[in-house]
């Protein structure tokens, strides 16, 4: 299944508006045949395994990310249905598809079709690996990251406005990889102003994954950018990379609409400087703690990033 869900990262953010899904088809201890969801939403996941396999479906096992579908649709029919026209003998799923569509009621079909169902293998993992159509499916927003790249003593750049560069090469490939992630990215009016950003992706063979740009601001944008007026107006995609500065990360801090936080940090002090945030609506320090859970820490050249996921009750 940690194969399946590691698949299912490649279709993200391509597949929007469908979830991307991973699937994996195992036979007498061998890979039979891997698939993830295609760009646009089709083929699916086990559509595409399926086909690759052909006749050695049969009997295996497939590893699904999410519960099949039980929907047919204009564009292709329902995965629960391919499965068991394939006639695999098992079905293990991540978690439960918390569409009315299907929730449930895949599974349903496929064990009345005589096929093995097990439920809730490595549930948090999937629906993370899934986190922008399943904040977008379940909450009715965009998953929001926020990336801050600051030195040690907490700047985002000079007293002047001299940004470029704080942290290092490493740094800032991994950045571009994660715009390739994301459906669109936003900076401020302040940020535009200053550095006219291209926002792209500048990386080898990722240069077609360069997210769509949105502009933080109570007037217009111009030609090739979209204006948003709030965090809380940004509606119609899944996934959402701030980027900059300082007044568009506080007011989507202050909305409570950041749902990871990428902290790159370089191991410099500028002092003086403009500092990564203003204020974010905190009226004590007790609203401050636990709110935020480290899930990853590595070093990128001499910079460290650190990964931050909001903390949020059930």
């Amino acid at each position: 299944m940690a194969v399946a869900i590691a698949l299912s990262r490649r279709g993200r953010p391509a597949s929007a508006p469908n979830p991307n899904v991973g699937c994996l088809l195992v036979k007498d201890g061998k890979v039979v045949a891997r698939g993830w969801t295609q760009a646009g939403g089709r083929p699916h996941a086990e559509a595409m395994a399926l086909a690759a396999a052909g006749g050695a479906a049969r009997g295996a096992t497939a590893y699904v990310t999410l519960e099949p579908c039980a929907h047919a649709s204009p564009r292709g029919p329902a995965c629960s249905d391919t499965l068991i026209a394939a006639r695999v003998a098992r079905v293990v799923i991540a978690a439960q598809d918390p569409d009315p569509r299907t929730d449930g009621k895949g599974i349903a079909r496929l064990q009345a079709a005589g096929i093995e169902v097990v439920v809730n293998v490595l549930p948090a993992e999937a629906r993370a690996a899934m986190a922008p159509w399943w904040t977008r499916h379940t909450d009715g927003r965009p998953f929001v990251t926020l990336k801050l790249a600051t030195s040690l003593d907490g700047c985002i750049a000079r007293a002047d406005g001299t940004s470029r560069w704080i942290t290092g090469e490493r740094a800032r490939a991994h950045g571009h990889l994660e715009r390739a992630q994301h459906q669109a990215i936003l900076v401020g009016r302040g940020t535009f102003d200053a550095d006219t950003p291209k926002l792209d992706v500048r990386l080898s063979g990722l240069g077609g994954r360069s997210p769509r740009k949105f502009l933080l601001t109570g007037g217009t944008a111009p030609a090739g950018w979209t204006a948003v007026a709030s965090p809380e107006s940004v509606d119609e995609i899944d996934s959402l990379l701030v980027e900059g500065g300082a007044g568009a990360a506080s007011a989507f801090l202050a909305a409570d609409r950041v749902d990871r936080l990428l902290l790159y940090r370089a191991p410099i002090l500028i002092g003086g400087g403009k500092p990564a945030l203003g204020d974010i609506g905190l009226t004590d320090l007790d609203g401050a703690h636990g709110r935020w859970r480290l899930v990853d820490s590595r070093l990128l050249g001499s910079d460290r990033l650190d990964v931050y996921e909001r903390t949020r009750r059930e």
